[in-house]
């Protein structure tokens, strides 16, 4: 079995962040820390609309002038990379964690984790990055690709580090918020956080009975557990029961069905990765 937490850093002002996060979970999971930097190689810069009247000689410079430049262009882009690296090393160390590992690669990050499939048991991604304004509701860019093919369970930081204390899952009933439960139960992730198990629904008796065999399932795992069943909208629910609890982290399936269903597919990177203010860990 894998024993990696693998931290994906862009060198953004949330870098930090993610290495706290990541380190929280690397040392509740037993579990070794590795930082990767994807980097995207420069293009080629191209030369075009030459003047039919320069001479071919001159042409020739210019071209290898260019070549040149993208060389160097290559050689600076991984010594950011490198110092990007070094610098997270650096912050977590210094937050008293053992020295993590550190990788480069070029390419796409989606592309890049999938050679990291059976490497890591845990992937953690700050939710914006270089290429996001400051607007806390835009995603990095790559975010929604990632959440879309990743197997693995994602950590999707926001904000400063806070040491989670509360643990939220959103549960419909569904396979994939029954893995969440069972992950909730059986993972030492969650060791000493106080769990809390929401379902927006109908207060019907099965809903009401789902509720109770989950909260059991908890307390026998020996976590604290509190169950709750909402009536109305999904995400103002969710949303304005995660600050009246102080919800540190929120476990979400990627898929669910029924109402829950059609939101977590259509809209979860629209509603809540916009709008909760907690880190979100999501679930295949």
């Amino acid at each position: 079995m894998n024993t990696n937490v693998l931290a994906c850093i862009d060198g953004s002002e949330h870098t930090a962040t993610v290495c706290d996060y990541a380190a929280w979970a690397s040392c509740q999971l037993g579990a070794h820390l590795v930082l990767l930097h994807v980097l995207h190689k420069p293009e080629p810069t191209m030369l075009l609309n030459l003047s039919a009247a320069a001479s071919l000689h001159a042409q020739d410079d210019i071209t290898a002038e260019l070549a040149a430049l993208d060389k160097k262009r290559i050689e600076l882009a991984k010594e950011q990379s490198r110092q990007v690296l070094e610098h997270a090393s650096a912050h977590v160390t210094q937050a008293g964690f053992p020295k993590p590992r550190t990788i480069q690669r070029e390419g796409r990050l989606a592309q890049v984790l999938d050679q990291y499939e059976d490497y890591s048991q845990m992937l953690v991604l700050g939710r914006q990055g270089t290429n996001a304004d400051d607007t806390p509701s835009r995603l990095g860019s790559h975010v929604e690709q990632v959440i879309r093919t990743t197997d693995k369970p994602l950590l999707l930081t926001t904000g400063e580090f806070k040491k989670p204390a509360k643990v939220m899952l959103a549960f419909d009933g569904s396979d994939t918020t029954r893995k969440g439960l069972d992950m909730l139960a059986g993972s030492p992730l969650f060791r000493d956080l106080e769990c809390h198990i929401v379902m927006v629904a109908g207060p019907n008796p099965h809903n009401l009975e789902l509720l109770e065999v989950a909260r059991l399932q908890l307390e026998t795992a020996g976590l604290k557990a509190t169950s709750a069943l909402l009536q109305g909208e999904v995400k103002k629910n969710l949303l304005a029961y995660q600050q009246k609890q102080n919800i540190d982290l929120m476990v979400m399936g990627a898929y669910g069905h029924s109402r829950m269903r059609q939101w977590l597919l259509g809209s979860i990177t629209d509603l809540m990765l916009m709008e909760s203010p907690q880190p979100l860990l999501i679930l295949r």
